[in-house]
């Protein structure tokens, strides 16, 4: 295949007219230039050149040839010019996982800012509700970064982004809802809006509910995170859902646990983050996860340490 200086060589050959000069243009000696289109030619089997007393000029097959060796040009220049800018977080396309919940609170803000900021950055996001289809489409290089809960798995490099709250969901008036804050034991017993098994949070729940003792009773269950504080707030039962999946006009009541109940978000590469990816990164620290203003208003001030159940091995 011939090279890019070949290439280079006929391209600068054919501007000048010139051997001599072609070789003045690419900083390189007569012989060296003579030595590539040599080449050239062995690998076209063709003659490009016609050697004249007042210079060189193109055959038919050497005015074919530059065409594309001006396009083949350009375009390694581009390629180059795409790396150092993807390099420099100014270029490039990002490729973006996250849990479904963490589209609206946390990715948002951030994917409109760099929208603005950084307008020659191609984003583009897959959502999902399974933390090991996520882990899967980082592990096969699909995407470039996940924005999840912690992994238990230790083979990526983990970056804490944020900390999200799990709240308590209930119909206004209900006997939860007049507590300040609510023990886990306090939902022994209770009808709960529950996840459907393909969404994260059902075994995770499920895990800390046991690991406290506690067995609610599932009245329903639904894949949609943000599906189930409504679906309580309609007098279903109870929903234990993150605070990111309690909507701006919620009208049920939303309550802390106490000890207060958070959980990390994280985000997930294959291995140390590229510059862009690391900017990304910094950008989602920066900007923490939004909480909406009711559930806000409605969060206990005051209480107990919070404290991150971790889900059994």
């Amino acid at each position: 295949m011939a090279s890019l200086r070949a290439l280079e060589c006929l391209v600068a050959v054919a501007d000048s007219g010139s051997i001599t000069q072609a070789a003045l243009l690419l900083h390189s000696s007569q012989p060296a230039v003579s030595h590539q289109l040599a080449s050239l030619e062995r690998e076209t089997r063709t003659v490009l050149l016609r050697r004249e007393p007042r210079g060189v000029k193109l055959t038919p097959a050497g005015r074919a040839a530059v065409a594309d060796a001006r396009r083949a040009i350009e375009a390694a220049a581009s390629a180059v010019r795409s790396a150092r800018a993807a390099g420099q977080a100014a270029g490039g396309v990002l490729r973006l996982a996250c849990a479904q919940s963490l589209t609206v609170p946390l990715l948002a803000a951030v994917i409109r800012q760099w929208h603005r900021r950084y307008p020659e950055v191609a984003i583009t996001l897959r959502e999902s509700t399974a933390m090991d289809e996520a882990l899967g489409l980082v592990d096969s290089d699909e995407v470039d970064v996940a924005v999840l809960t912690a992994p238990s798995t230790g083979r990526f490099t983990i970056t804490a982004v944020a900390e999200e709250e799990i709240v308590l969901a209930a119909p206004t008036g209900h006997r939860l809802a007049e507590q300040s804050a609510v023990r886990l034991e306090d939902l022994d017993g209770a009808p709960l809006v529950h996840f459907t098994p393909d969404n994260g949070l059902s075994a995770w729940l499920d895990q800390s509910f046991a690991r406290a003792g506690v067995h609610p009773e599932t009245v329903m269950r639904t894949s949609v995170t943000t599906a189930a504080p409504q679906l309580a707030a309609a007098g279903l039962g109870i929903a234990v859902c993150p605070v990111s999946a309690v909507s701006d006009g919620f009208p049920g009541a939303v309550r802390s646990f106490s000890p207060r109940w958070v959980r990390q978000l994280v985000a997930v590469t294959s291995a140390e983050p590229d510059p862009l990816v690391a900017r990304f990164i910094g950008d989602l620290r920066s900007h923490g996860m939004r909480v909406p203003r009711g559930a806000r208003t409605q969060l206990a001030q005051d209480g107990p340490p919070a404290e991150t159940p971790r889900p059994s091995s």
